[in-house]
């Protein structure tokens, strides 16, 4: 049987990098949902997603979701929308920006902050769902095989 690439999931052992953490990166406590939801409708047009999954602002202010906001020139441009398993493994859900100033290229560095950020928690792992070409630049990318 056949693979698809929507079949196949993957994750980051966060003991095999060693990133730091951004400047431009805060934990946000109480998220602005309507900035966030703002920005995730920017990327999706941008992007021009034949269908996306709305964000559900009970999601976003749910008691074990982070939301690291990504900052520049002062102004909220991007997001990651993270859920804790427990304090050994997290899912990346979600990510996006406005992509306002491309230059930025904050889908790698973020998910590098977000890296730090968690194995600085001791985190083991991030599950990053489908392997994407720009999560396989990722120290500690691996494919998860069955159990």
């Amino acid at each position: 049987m056949e693979n698809n690439v929507s079949d196949i999931y993957s994750r980051i052992d966060l003991s095999k990098t060693n990133y730091r953490m951004s400047k431009s990166a805060v934990l946000l406590e109480n998220p602005p949902v309507k900035q966030l939801q703002k920005i995730y409708n920017e990327y999706c047009k941008y992007k021009q997603f034949e269908s996306v999954m709305p964000l559900f602002n009970e999601d976003l202010c749910a008691p074990r979701s982070d939301i690291i906001g990504y900052y520049s020139n002062k102004k909220l441009v991007a997001f990651s929308f993270y859920h804790n398993f427990n304090k050994n493994n997290v899912e990346a859900i979600q990510f996006a920006w406005n992509y306002k100033n491309p230059k930025l290229f904050l889908g790698i560095k973020s998910l590098r902050h977000e890296c730090a950020y968690y194995k600085a928690k001791g985190v083991k792992y991030i599950y990053v769902g489908t392997p994407d070409e720009y999560k396989k630049q990722i120290n500690g990318f691996e494919i998860l095989g069955s159990q």
